[in-house]
Order: structure tokens, then C-alpha cells, then sequence
């Protein structure tokens, strides 16, 4: 059933190109999937910003942002333009809902996918709107697709990584620093990052770009603190992030936010690093304690874990990225889910 090859169309929204060049998680996701249904023989065609590098047949928006009504009209129009003459077995969209309104009263299936916090009410409008069994919704933790599911057919499937972009580290030094990867930002915790280290006398490695937004927060809550011990490098591209993630003591996830997923958790344990986070949005699903890190739910619990971290084994955290989060298991569930789609239509 699975070896049909089909016909796909992925959405992006258009303000990064796929892959991103720095941050951009949904942009990395989009580019595995491309990558993975390329090589499976599948056709795949992508609607993304235009300096998007792709194996994929692309349509470059005519707009870089959806930042006004214009704009989204400009690009749900080149969508529907290309959805109407050319023949799809699904379409997949981790882009605007507003740009598979068109096709929703049609036989076409389409597969909506929630990298953060679903708008309910949209859901429940596109819903009504669509054509028996041909939508469904999928959520990248079961946190977000929980929220869906009373609603609209809805699906957990994880983000996953590439894992031949990510080496395997058995072992690092005695002195191997913590590290901290994310957008500089209060939700994001950095500043218990260095509590943390302040209090484990652990060094630590801060990297991530500051949005213009958390500027003050930078200044008041984090450059104060840095020194040989704690450092911010900035951002940083994938060769660094490989290197940085494998030569961690752990990966700290100190959030205090809901993260939807949080894809640098897999990315660090396919070095085999662990990872310590607190109990909120997917953490506890991600992080399985004992087995790839742990969770906790205070600065101070995350403090003596970290003085645990050496019990947890850096091969099995590994081991658990390939069975939950590789590319390949990732690319085989969302198949799986078109095929189901595609035989009720």
C-alpha cells in the first residue's frame, strides 16, 4: 500500500526558506519530509519563500510575509492557482488554514499540521466547512493534538531529525560544559540556564539569536552574568550545533512556556547528550526520565539532576531518537496518515 507513489503538495508559510539557514524548526521539518519523499519516489511540490533549496518543484510566494491581508490573499492565491490545475493525491499544509479554504468543500485530501498552539475556533469552522473525511489535523507532541482531537480527527506525530547530520558522541570530558540552545527570551529560561550553572560551578554555552523584543532582557538578565565561565557565542549554523550538542554534559531546557515540541531536544539526543526539562508542554513526553534525561519542575530540581547526569546512558539516548524521532519514522507515520486520508476519498 505504502509503495504507491504519490502526488504531494507541502505548505510552507513564506517568511524563511526551506531549509532555513539559522533558526527556523518547521522549515527543517519541511525540507526532511521533501527529502525523505524524494528519495521514496514520491512528487512533491512546495509553496515557500523564494530562496527556498529544494528537491521539490517549488512555487515561490509572491509575498515574503503574511503580515497583511494582501499579502495572505497574494499567496492563498497562488496555492488554490496551482491546487486547482494540477492534480494531487494530498495536500499538506504546515502553513496559513486560510490557504486551504478554497479546497475544503473538495474531494481533495488535506492534512493540517500544528507546530504551535492550534486556534481552536478556526478548526472547528474549517471542519464544518470540509468535505467528510478529507481533513484531519496533526499535532507535533500529543500536548498540541490533544487540544484538537474533541474537535477535528487529530494525530500526534513528533518532529524528528535527520540523524546523519547529527554525530553520535559515546562519551564526553569531565569538564564538558552545559548548554543552553534557543531564542534568548524570558519563556526560553535562559536566565535559569545560568542559574543552574552558577549553582552545578558548571561551565555553560549559551547560543541562539536575541529577538529585537527581548533586547532588555539580554542586557538586564543575561550579559551581566557572562564570563569565562558562562558564555553566549550567539547563533549558530548546523556544523557548530552538531559539534556543541555532542561535546555537552546536557542539554538544559529550562521553559517556562508550553513548548509545543522542541526540536533541539531531539537534536540533542541524537549526539547522545541528555537532556534536563521542566514539566511543561511536550517536555514530558520527549523526555523520558532515567532512560534519554530528566524532567523536574524547579531551578533546584534541575540543579541536582544535573549532578545526576552521569547516570543516564549517552547510547541509549541515542537509541531512543531512532526508534521515536529519526527522519524515516516521522516520514513513514505521515505517510501512513495520507494513505489512510486517500482511501476514504
Amino acid at each position: 500500500m505504502l509503495e504507491k507513489k504519490l502526488k504531494i503538495a507541502l505548505i510552507a508559510d513564506p517568511e524563511l526558506p526551506v531549509p532555513p539557514l539559522l533558526y527556523g524548526g518547521i522549515e527543517r521539518i519541511i525540507d526532511m519530509l521533501i527529502e525523505g519523499y524524494a528519495n521514496l519516489g514520491h512528487h512533491v511540490t512546495l509553496f515557500a519563500n523564494a530562496d527556498s533549496k529544494t528537491k521539490a518543484k517549488l512555487y515561490a510566494y509572491p509575498a515574503k510575509a503574511n503580515n497583511t491581508t494582501i499579502n495572505v490573499i497574494k499567496n492563498a492565491a497562488l496555492v488554490n492557482r496551482i491546487l486547482f490545475s494540477e492534480k494531487f493525491d494530498v495536500v499538506h499544509s504546515f502553513g496559513r488554514l486560510i490557504y486551504l479554504l478554497p479546497q475544503l468543500p473538495l474531494g481533495l485530501p488535506k492534512i493540517m499540521s500544528y507546530q504551535r498552539e492550534p486556534t481552536i475556533g478556526q478548526i472547528k469552522k474549517a471542519f464544518k466547512l470540509a468535505k467528510k473525511n478529507t481533513l484531519a489535523f496533526t499535532g507535533c507532541s500529543g500536548y498540541i493534538s490533544n487540544q484538537i482531537s474533541p474537535f477535528a480527527p487529530a494525530y500526534p506525530i513528533y518532529n524528528g531529525v535527520d540523524l546523519t547530520k547529527y554525530e553520535f558522541r559515546k562519551e564526553v570530558k569531565d569538564d564538558a560544559p552545559l548548554f543552553f540552545l534557543g531564542r534568548i527570551e524570558y519563556i526560553k529560561g535562559t536566565h535559569i540556564a545560568i542559574e543552574v550553572a552558577k549553582s552545578t560551578g558548571k561551565n555553560l554555552l549559551i547560543a541562539g539569536n536575541i529577538p529585537a523584543e527581548s533586547e532588555s532582557y539580554f542586557q538586564k538578565e543575561i550579559q551581566p552574568h557572562l564570563n569565562e565561565q558562562i558564555k553566549y557565542i550567539g547563533p549558530i549554523n548546523d556544523i557548530e550545533k552538531n559539534k556543541l550538542l555532542g561535546t555537552a554534559l546536557a542539554f538544559l531546557m529550562p521553559i517556562l512556556w508550553n513548548e509545543p515540541f522542541g526540536i533541539v531536544m531531539a537534536e540533542a539526543m541524537a549526539c547522545g547528550t541528555p537532556v534536563i526539562g521542566f514539566n511543561r508542554g511536550s517536555v514530558p513526553e520527549v523526555v523520558i526520565s532515567g532512560l534519554n534525561g530528566f524532567s523536574c519542575t524547579t531551578t533546584s530540581e534541575m540543579v541536582s539532576l544535573v549532578q545526576r547526569v552521569q547516570e543516564i546512558d549517552r547510547k541509549k539516548v541515542r537509541q531512543d531518537v531512532e526508534e521515536r524521532f529519526s527522519a524515516q519514522a516521522i516520514i513513514n507515520k505521515y505517510l501512513s496518515l495520507y494513505h489512510q486520508l486517500i482511501e476514504k476519498n
